[in-house]
């Protein structure tokens, strides 16, 4: 329980992957956990995303959402396990 509390407190200090990237500014992020075969692998297979990078529902030029638009947002912004190894790097 400690290492995920760990894990998570890094990724929050680290902010939304996503605006890191395209943006360079950390905002406050919330846990997104990876899937496989449709389920939550554990979590430390999570990527920190604002609010609008993961569960707003939009897709717009600006900006797209993880939820529901996954294609689109691995087209934009890389494929998620290409960026867990990012979050990995710099979290550590």
């Amino acid at each position: 329980m400690k290492k995920i509390e760990e894990w998570y407190r890094s990724l929050t200090g680290l902010g939304c992957i996503v605006c890191l990237n395209e943006f360079g500014v950390v905002s406050p992020p919330e846990m997104h956990h990876l899937l496989r075969a449709g389920r939550r692998i554990d979590d430390f297979h999570t990527i920190p995303l604002c609010l609008n990078h993961h569960r707003s529902g939009v897709n717009t030029e600006q900006y797209v959402s993880r939820h529901p638009w996954k294609k689109e947002f691995e087209k934009r912004y890389g494929k998620e396990t290409d960026l867990l190894e990012q979050v990995r790097s710099l979290a550590n």
